[in-house]
């Protein structure tokens, strides 16, 4: 029996078809909202859910973390070439630690000891106290829009309440305009536990791209 052109299953039918195999540039739009939708609200939650963190995946979007030279400057020292080695790193910028009781050996077992570059994604696990080191890189809400990733550099207590101070590995010191000299507990959003990295200009590209997918964006 022929379904009628005003019927429901007929308009299904004709939904489906558009959204699946329909080649014009209005299915394309079509798709891209559907998966935008699926991942904003259903993937990402559930991921969320599952690492423990309001923030389960994040993008970078500056160089505050590579160990390598960005406009040939790394940890305040200038440079016409860089080696990109953790050796050369270390021979940079290791005195900044050595000086607040971080050796080579404790540095070189952190999370990320190679740090990470502009464009990667970083997987987020929950954060508290008790999970918390010297050496793990963090991700913590700075007193401006976008969060802020950088390794955590001392740990302390004041009042029974716990306290972090962090600095990105590209970078001289600890920005202390931005807060990240004394982070408060309520402060952290989670802690990096897995890098996916993306490579040449197509890492911008894919960082502006998955913003609008709930995929947050930090620095």
């Amino acid at each position: 029996m022929q379904e009628k052109k005003g019927g429901f299953h007929y308009h299904r039918k004709r939904v489906w078809h558009f959204i699946w195999k329909d080649d014009s540039i209005w299915s394309w739009l079509a798709n891209i909202v559907i998966a935008f939708l699926l991942i904003r609200f259903i993937v990402y939650p559930i991921l969320g859910v599952a690492l423990g963190s309001s923030y389960p995946i994040v993008a970078v979007v500056s160089e505050s973390m590579e160990h390598g030279t960005s406009g040939s400057i790394i940890c305040g020292q200038q440079f016409e070439t860089f080696p990109e080695s953790f050796s050369s790193y270390w021979k940079t910028c290791g005195s900044w630690y050595e000086e607040r009781g971080i050796s080579q050996e404790q540095f070189r077992k952190s999370s990320f000891s190679n740090g990470f570059n502009k464009g990667d994604v970083i997987i987020l696990w929950r954060a508290h106290p008790h999970n918390i080191k010297v050496g793990d890189v963090l991700v913590f809400q700075a007193n401006k829009p976008q969060p802020i990733i950088h390794r955590v550099v001392r740990i302390w207590q004041e009042n029974g309440l716990y306290y972090y101070q962090t600095k990105g590995d590209h970078n001289s010191n600890s920005i202390f305009s931005i807060g990240e000299d004394k982070i408060a507990e309520e402060r952290v959003l989670g802690k990096g536990v897995l890098r996916i990295p993306y490579l040449g200009w197509m890492k911008i590209l894919v960082v502006e791209a998955l913003q609008p997918f709930g995929i947050n964006i930090v620095r």
